[in-house]
């Protein structure tokens, strides 16, 4: 049982990570892919490029907000 958890909490780790709304919009992203291509046979990539060229500068973006509110004004 020990292994299974140790496992799962690798994967976990490995795919949600430090933002869990990179990961989200990710799989999202690979889901519209996916039912685009099905309904259309259309091949559409650049739903995964687009999102992941917007969703990681946010997620980059709210860390950097989050580390600056506690700076003091004498820091920066």
């Amino acid at each position: 049982m020990r292994t299974l958890r140790s496992f799962a909490k690798f994967w976990y780790d490995f795919i949600i990570g430090d933002d869990w709304r990179v990961a989200l919009s990710v799989g999202a992203a690979m889901a519209a892919t996916y039912a685009v291509n099905q309904l259309t046979g259309a091949t559409s990539w650049l739903i995964v490029t687009v999102t992941v060229l917007i969703a990681l500068p946010a997620s980059i973006y709210r860390v950097a907000r989050r580390n600056n509110r506690g700076a003091s004004p004498a820091s920066h």
